[in-house]
């Protein structure tokens, strides 16, 4: 289904190739897209692989203020987001229990737990008033079997798919405010959904690892079982605009082979 015209998304997490994929194919299918990182550069760069009329943002995520700014500034030039795909992430392990490290736990909480409570605190009302409002995260299969070296990093996994079933939770309790009208343009109808629908929906998208086309050409040997690709995440992400809300809201959704 084609996107409503004018809708803004931001993707968290933009330098990497997951980032750089779902911001190029949400820039393909006419969506304002916007992308946020910390390093200038990286992120400067990696919009501009995304393709033209993406704009990048740099900003700490893990910093509540940086990110209060970053919303005040999107908002001043650009309006209401309608959209946020968080893909920050990144993975320590270690042997066993009682080799997780206090700084493995701090990284890991950071930048899967952390970064994610303060987008969704900052831009849950921009959602909520959306009428086609859409918060994505990437999250692991290994939630759903731990391991005891892998301990750290499914915790703070666990703990951020519980979070955002937190706001899962809070577009359900309030969808005559979020999708009776939605803003000027935005609202359920360009989505064949009707008036009486949720607007607004929070998911859990589902992989055991990704895998992009740099990581195939370096290991050209590899098949990578089981591996999500890039690509296919993100038109995961355009479609999740395609469906209801009241279809999507709270889903965990597998994107493994």
């Amino acid at each position: 289904m084609t996107p409503s015209p004018g809708l803004r998304v931001l993707v968290t997490g933009g330098s990497g190739a997951s980032g750089i994929a779902t911001a190029r194919a949400l820039n393909d299918s006419g969506f304002a897209v916007f992308t946020a990182g910390s390093d200038k550069g990286r992120i400067e760069a990696a919009a501009a692989l995304a393709g033209p009329g993406v704009t990048p943002l740099v900003c700490d995520l893990a910093s509540l203020a940086d990110v209060r700014a970053m919303h005040g500034s999107l908002t001043e030039a650009a309006g209401a987001m309608d959209g946020v795909i968080h893909l920050v992430g990144g993975w320590r392990g270690s042997a066993g229990i009682t080799e997780q490290s206090d700084e493995d736990w701090d990284f890991l909480e950071r930048g899967a737990i952390t970064t994610l409570r303060n987008v969704t605190r900052v831009f849950y009302k921009d959602l909520e008033a959306s009428g086609t409002g859409r918060f994505a995260m990437v999250s692991s299969t290994a939630v759903s079997a731990p391991t005891a070296g892998g301990a750290s990093y499914v915790a703070a996994k666990a703990a951020a798919e519980a979070w955002t079933m937190a706001v899962a939770d809070g577009f359900r309790s309030a969808p005559t405010e979020a999708s009776g009208s939605g803003r000027a343009g935005h609202g359920p109808s360009a989505y064949g959904q009707g008036a009486s629908d949720q607007g607004s929906a929070a998911v859990v998208l589902v992989v055991k690892a990704l895998v992009d086309a740099d990581m195939r050409r370096q290991h050209p040997e590899r098949t990578f079982p089981g591996h999500t690709d890039v690509e296919d995440l993100a038109a995961a992400v355009v479609g999740l605009f395609g469906r209801p809300a009241t279809e999507l809201n709270g889903l965990r959704l597998p994107l493994t082979h």
